[in-house]
């Protein structure tokens, strides 16, 4: 309808280190364009966004000549703050939402709090170093970032696992998962989800 609220935001954050675009609609149908030169990144978020059913496009310019550790963090950091603002007064929504996804040999439990307060609690198992040319040591560093921009408490833990490919994706399709319940709106609410009146 055209006079339903529309949950969307666009956030465009510009350092000496990167040039980021993030558009994010959550009431989407996992329409996803992600290109930030970091491929195996890339990847990554359009999991994020294709399970979350969001409607996401993010552009980025960075230093990987330098490394790719600027572009990741800052598009992170973006995406985290189009998410707090697409959000708007969280009027309505489930705020809660989990979700455990199997990939292959790996299982990936999810806990998302949309709650205003940034907490991160990451487990995962010894992984390698690379993916490709990729930094699995920026794994953890992603979720830090999305969650300060996007002040929610979110809880990730790799029960079984091996494969680095398979603990990345499953970590990113089971958070998408949850984003995508704690997000919905509430039919039997229309008030904020918290006793305080504010999240």
């Amino acid at each position: 309808m055209s006079n339903e609220l529309v949950r969307r935001a666009r956030v465009e954050r510009t350092t000496k280190e990167s040039s980021v675009l993030v558009d994010l609609t959550l009431d989407g149908t996992g329409e996803i364009s992600v290109d930030t030169g970091v491929p195996f990144f890339d990847h990554m978020m359009s999991q994020l966004g294709k399970h979350s059913g969001f409607n996401l496009t993010i552009k980025t310019s960075g230093d990987i000549d330098v490394d790719s550790h600027h572009t990741v963090e800052d598009t992170s950091l973006a995406f985290g703050q189009a998410l707090r603002e697409a959000l708007g007064d969280k009027a309505g929504i489930r705020r809660f939402g989990d979700a455990m996804v199997p990939l292959d040999e790996v299982l990936v439990q999810a806990a998302v709090d949309l709650s205003g307060r940034p907490y991160l609690v990451h487990r995962q198992p010894e992984i390698v170093e690379l993916i490709g040319t990729f930094d699995t040591t920026l794994g953890r560093h992603i979720w830090e970032s999305i969650v300060a921009e996007a002040r929610i408490a979110l809880h990730v833990r790799v029960l079984e696992g091996r494969n680095a490919h398979h603990v990345f994706e499953a970590q990113f399709k089971a958070v998408a998962r949850a984003l995508r319940d704690a997000v919905a709106i509430d039919g039997r609410t229309s008030g904020i989800p918290s006793t305080k009146g504010t999240l």
